[in-house]
């Protein structure tokens, strides 16, 4: 490595993953799911988590290239099907109130090459054997935190300047542990002031209690109703235990849910989307009584319809989430092609699922009193990001009167 003190930062940033991140407590389950080529960061967390006195620490090891082998050549009915060992293993998760932390480093392009149909349908059976796990972490069930790793792929399509493999993974090493706060003099410090500031934005919001946003840039014009007692949060905080966590490392974001029935206008994505190793770019998405009625894109067109046809709950967004631009990963001016990054540079939106949350209560509502109330239910969560210096966000009050959230991509309320 040419980075400096590499090593050194390695092991501050698997400690701050795990104290900070999914804050592990005495006697808790971990589970990691990581890449083998992030062995020695996988190695540095478990010694971590065990320090905290974890009782087990259980590791998932993913392999792209035997990713690949497995979507082209796997039997069409075995691609599809849910093994009970899977669904007993997510059982006993549940049961231990899991500490999730999952590490991502894939190359943007993996599966590039992956017959669309094929890639959705593992997309689709890998949402059913995770949903449960998912939606305990959307209700504050469990701690959960998604980081970032430097894959070599994924760091030269980041830096294709860079001379070679080592120096574009240095540089990705770098903006990562810049967003993660690795080289502040007290991580701990820093992130539990990050916290305050992300908590007393969404206050605001949250007081506000706007009827709907109206968003306009070049490319989009679209209005969404928010459903009433609706709440604004940062991801993380409190967990149903008193427990916080941060779920996204870094994160720059405030979110709610909009009503999934009231979406009018259309909106076109302002960076490139990496879903499940393949790209999609130059979304357009046109939607009318909150359901998409047009659908374009560049790149990946394809993919996107096999994605929002998955379930009817797939055609309705499930999320908006509020970034400025002046975020320090959005100053880098750099693309991550990779949305636990990007999504942190900009203003964006997600088709499918919305987080239970994001109503005062919801987490305790039936998913029949969850839809009535106007959060989407489907088995999709797919963020797209809209953000730039040239947004403009109103809130409209029930009155009709627009108070400015977002100018020229930044706050302004």
């Amino acid at each position: 490595m040419i980075l400096a003190n590499f090593q050194e930062n390695l092991a501050k940033y698997a400690k701050i993953l795990v104290t900070n991140g999914i804050n592990v407590q005495p006697g808790q389950t971990v589970l990691l799911n990581i890449d083998v080529e992030q062995a020695a960061l996988a190695r540095l967390i478990v010694k971590e988590a065990y320090a905290a006195d974890a009782q087990e620490v259980i590791v998932q090891w993913t392999d792209e290239p035997v990713q690949q082998q497995q979507l082209l050549h796997t039997w069409p009915e075995r691609l599809e099907s849910v093994p009970d060992y899977k669904l007993a293993e997510m059982d006993y998760f549940l049961d231990q109130k899991v500490s999730y932390l999952h590490i991502l480093s894939s190359n943007p392009d993996a599966l590039m090459n992956i017959p669309a149909n094929r890639l959705a349908k593992f997309v689709q059976t890998t949402a059913k054997i995770s949903q449960p796990l998912m939606a305990a972490a959307q209700s504050k069930k469990i701690c959960w935190t998604m980081a970032a790793a430097a894959g070599q792929a994924w760091a030269e399509k980041v830096f294709p300047q860079a001379k070679d493999e080592e120096e574009a993974t240095d540089l990705l090493w770098d903006q990562i542990f810049k967003a993660s706060k690795v080289y502040e003099e007290d991580p701990t410090a820093a992130w539990l002031a990050h916290r305050e500031t992300l908590t007393k934005k969404a206050q605001v919001l949250n007081q506000a209690q706007f009827a709907a946003l109206h968003y306009q840039a070049p490319g989009t014009d679209l209005t969404l109703s928010m459903p009433q007692n609706h709440r604004w949060d940062f991801v993380g905080g409190a967990m149903e235990n008193g427990d916080y966590c941060i779920a996204n490392m870094p994160t720059e974001e405030i979110y709610s849910a909009p009503d999934f029935r009231s979406a009018d206008g259309y909106v076109t994505s302002t960076k490139p989307l990496s879903y499940m190793g393949q790209m999609i770019e130059g979304m357009k998405l046109t939607f009318k009584d909150g359901q998409i009625i047009e659908i374009h894109a560049d790149k990946g067109l394809q993919l996107l319809k096999e994605v929002i046809a998955q379930d009817d709950g797939a055609q309705y967004l499930g999320e908006v989430a509020l970034v400025p631009d002046k975020t320090p990963i959005s100053q880098s001016g750099l693309t991550f092609f990779n949305t636990l990054f990007d999504e942190n540079a900009s203003c964006h939106l997600a088709i499918g699922a919305a987080y239970p949350i994001s109503v005062v209560g919801g987490e305790h509502l039936s998913a029949e009193e969850q839809k009535a109330a106007g959060l989407n239910q489907s088995a999709v969560h797919l963020d797209f990001m809209i953000g730039s210096d040239q947004l403009d966000i109103d809130g409209i009050q029930a009155d009709g009167r627009r108070v400015p959230i977002f100018r020229k991509g930044d706050w302004a309320i």
